[in-house]
């Protein structure tokens, strides 16, 4: 670390690359800092999330005329184009902390799952030991980077998922009122491609996330699982293909993704109760 005017400091710098920027969530930079006795920042504005979390000691955070004290295992972001100012507490140790600064449209509803909002942009006892562990290994994975390439920027993005996951309260709300718009893209995605036969895991990829993080995520805003949704588009496309052409059910199980007639029939059939050829004659009278 290097000495500051009013603190003892480590910083490390990112340059994203073209898929940080396709998965809209990369990290500018990060850092490690011990605070001496007078310990103050700001008041200051930043253009990124900048996630500041209290390893030891005490602090408080001002914003828009409010002022939070903030203590071990608390966490605050500086949003962007907004005000901050923070400092040691008289008669505290000086805090120590890590801190890692986020950009990308996808990284304000993230935060929002943590409760961490531009009208609140703190969290009280949010660090667990995993968590807080999970932070450290982000850190050095940042330090260690030398130059850009694609396998450095998705084990990046895994990471700080796996970060902001393992910070999500047990008592964060479910089922949001809009989904995020990555969820939203994802749902575009899972909607033009359900009958070639995805897999839940080739949407997570297509959103730069891990399987289990975003199931967990689609699952909270959507109210299904993604695997249900992918099975409710193509069953609502199998009904209408049966109901409305003439095309044989073999011919609508591949079309559909469906590696064979069984496949097909057997899904059908716990999906709707009735085979597909019980349907189509039904709705022909």
């Amino acid at each position: 670390m290097q000495e500051y005017d009013h603190e003892f400091a480590e910083f490390i710098y990112y340059t994203p690359g073209f898929l940080d920027k396709e998965a809209q969530l990369w990290p500018v930079r990060a850092g490690r800092s011990v605070g001496k006795p007078h310990y103050r920042v700001g008041p200051k504005r930043i253009e990124c999330y900048s996630l500041h979390f209290v390893l030891e000691g005490k602090l408080c955070l001002e914003y828009a005329d409010k002022r939070v004290e903030l203590q071990k295992d608390d966490l605050f972001c500086l949003f962007p184009g907004r005000t901050y100012h923070y400092y040691a507490l008289p008669a505290e140790p000086p805090p120590r902390m890590n801190w890692l600064a986020l950009d990308g449209s996808r990284v304000g509803p993230l935060l929002e799952l943590i409760g961490v909002t531009p009208e609140r942009p703190y969290g009280q006892r949010l660090i667990s030991p995993r968590a807080r562990e999970t932070l450290g290994r982000t850190i050095e994975a940042l330090a260690g980077v030398e130059r850009w390439n694609p396998a450095i920027s998705l084990e990046l993005q895994g990471r700080i998922c796996r970060l902001l996951a393992e910070l999500i309260p047990d008592t964060a709300p479910v089922g949001a009122a809009e989904p995020s718009a990555w969820i939203r893209e994802c749902m575009d995605f899972m909607d033009l491609h359900a009958t070639e036969g995805i897999t839940v895991q080739q949407v997570a990829a297509f959103a730069g996330v891990h399987r289990s993080y975003f199931s967990n995520v689609f699952t909270s805003q959507i109210g299904l699982p993604p695997q249900k949704y992918l099975q409710n588009i193509r069953m609502e496309k199998a009904k209408r293909l049966l109901t409305e052409t003439d095309a044989s059910v073999t011919e609508i199980a591949l079309s559909l993704g469906y590696p064979n007639l069984y496949t097909f029939t057997r899904a059908f059939k716990i999906y709707y109760k009735v085979p597909p050829l019980a349907m189509r004659t039904a709705k022909n009278g």
